[in-house]
This record gives C-alpha cells, sequence and structure tokens, in this order.
C-alpha cells in the first residue's frame, strides 16, 4: 500500500503562504499537515484560526490538524468548522481521552492519538481499536528541523503488533526528522503516512522533493 505524504506547513514560508498552498495543491502531497501549538503543551506557538482559514480557502486536500495543546475538547468544533478533515490530539493531554475521540467523531471527521517519544505503546491498549490513526512523535515535539530519534523504529514495529493484536484500523503517522534518506526504512518499519516539513520546505524545489518522496516510496513497493 502506498504511503501517504503529508508535507507540513509549519516549515512554509508565511510570507508566500497561498503561494506555497498551491505549490501542495499541485504536488503529489497526499495531505497538509497542520500543527497547532499553545506554548503550554509544547514549548512554542504556531499559529490558530486565522492562518486556518486561509488553508480552507486555498487547499485542496484533507487537513490533518494536529493539536498539540492543553485542552483540545474545547476547540474540536472550530477547528472542524476551520476545515479540518483529521484531528489528532495528544495522549499526554487528554484526561478523557475516550470521550475527546467520541466528541471528533460526532463532527464526522477522522480521530487520532498522539504520543511522545517517552510515552509507551502499550498505554494506547484501550484507545487504539476506536481509532482512524496514531501519530508517533519521532522527534519532542514543539520545533521543525529535528533530529530523528533512532528508537521509534521499534516503537513503530510495537505499535503495528498492537493494532493487529487489538483487530484496529488505525493507520500509523510519523512526524519528526522524516526526510528522503530514513523514508523508505520507516515505511519498511510500519509508517503508513509520514510527515515531513523542513526536508520539503527547506529544498530548492520543494515540489520536486515531494516528487522524489514518492517515487521512493512506490519503488519500495515494487521491491517488497
Amino acid at each position: 500500500m502506498a504511503v501517504i505524504l503529508a508535507p507540513s506547513i509549519l516549515s512554509a514560508d508565511f510570507g508566500n503562504l497561498q503561494r506555497d498552498i498551491e505549490m501542495l495543491n499541485r504536488s503529489q502531497a497526499d495531505w497538509i499537515h497542520v500543527d497547532i501549538m499553545d506554548g503550554r503543551f509544547v514549548p512554542n506557538i504556531s499559529f490558530g484560526f486565522p492562518v486556518m482559514q486561509v488553508l480552507k480557502q486555498h487547499a485542496k486536500k484533507p487537513l490533518d490538524v494536529h493539536l498539540m495543546i492543553v485542552e483540545p475538547e474545547k476547540y474540536i468544533e472550530r477547528f472542524v468548522e476551520a476545515g479540518a478533515s483529521i484531528i489528532t490530539v495528544h495522549y499526554e493531554t487528554c484526561p478523557h481521552l475516550h470521550r475527546t475521540i467520541q466528541q471528533i467523531h460526532e463532527t464526522g471527521i477522522k480521530a487520532g492519538v498522539s504520543i511522545n517519544p517517552h510515552t509507551p505503546i502499550s498505554l494506547l491498549k484501550n484507545i487504539v481499536p476506536h481509532l482512524d490513526l496514531v501519530l508517533l512523535m519521532s522527534v519532542n515535539p514543539g520545533f521543525a528541523a529535528q533530529k530523528f530519534i533512532p528508537e521509534t523504529h521499534h516503537k513503530l514495529q510495537e505499535l503495528r503488533h498492537l493494532i493487529q493484536e487489538q483487530n484496529s484500523q488505525a493507520r500509523i503517522e510519523l512526524d519528526g526528522g522524516v526526510n528522503l534518506e530514513n523514508a523508505a526504512d520507516l515505511a519498511a518499519s510500519g509508517a503508513d503516512i509520514l510527515v515531513a516539513g523542513n526536508a520539503i520546505f527547506s529544498s530548492s524545489d520543494p515540489e520536486a522533493t515531494i516528487a522524489a518522496f514518492k517515487k521512493a516510496d512506490r519503488e519500495r513497493s515494487h521491491i517488497v
């Protein structure tokens, strides 16, 4: 199965945001990943509803919204109204996680849960049957352009086993330090969705870099 590529708009040029969104629309990218940071759960602030409205106006691909915020349940409906196709919340910020996932599903969109690098996979056992995706952070969340944490390969395999064991349909998404050098190995380890930001937007030709990601995945699938 082809891996879904979700470029992270966090690494885009915000002085030319419409231009970069239109580039993603033309490209072979599948989704657009949207990182929302509040400066409380993570040590950074990204953007909120005004930028979401711009994305909604111009994006022609699903908006994959990753809420790195405390009390995400307060804002679910507003992010759906702002164009989210998928909303992922953090295990670490949701004391009533089943309720929050149900709240997302009741809006008619897909729901995911993300975990930080130090959070054990085993904690997802009772929630994974209810999820559309699990987002593994392969860096500590909060900043772009960080180095990939190698132990994530093991967590990917452990999560794949848990999903199969629980008869879940959840896809595995991976975010942090993804580039052309490690993308094929991550897919082989079990990733269904790859988020790439700096690797795409810092390149001299982001659209060509996206095409290179997709080509590498096609070649991997052919070999497999």
